[in-house]
């Protein structure tokens, strides 16, 4: 009985190593290019998927979220950088437009700065 309670105690220790201190790959797009334009989708469903996205310098860009999360922590987006706090609509699509001027990586967040999201612009 020991002996199993010590590799459980074990396997424990080295599932949180992992889910904390772990490298884990983060899932990212690069946006499309449209006729004068750059376009992603971001689903909002527990976090933002992707969590990172890729956008090119001076090009403008749609931003489209389409929240499916009915939490109140997810209903708003704000990009500190850039000037936009906006409010998500449930199962619906938010457009959010800008055009990045400077190379970099810009983050973004829910309303109440819980969930994160990254854009790389090159």
């Amino acid at each position: 009985m020991l002996i199993v309670v010590t590799i459980i105690c074990l396997a424990l220790i080295g599932f949180i190593s992992w889910w904390f201190f772990g490298h884990h790959e983060e899932e990212s797009k690069r946006a499309q290019q449209k006729s004068g334009y750059q376009e992603i989708q971001i689903e909002v469903m527990g976090g933002y998927t992707p969590g990172t996205i890729v956008l090119k310098k001076d090009v403008p860009a749609r931003i489209i979220f389409h929240r499916k999360d009915p939490s109140s922590c997810l209903d708003q987006i704000v990009f500190p950088d850039f000037g936009v706090h906006a409010d998500l609509p449930l199962n619906d699509s938010y457009v959010v437009e800008i055009t990045p001027h400077d190379k970099g990586e810009f983050g973004f967040a829910c309303g109440m700065n819980m969930m994160h999201g990254k854009m790389l612009v090159e």
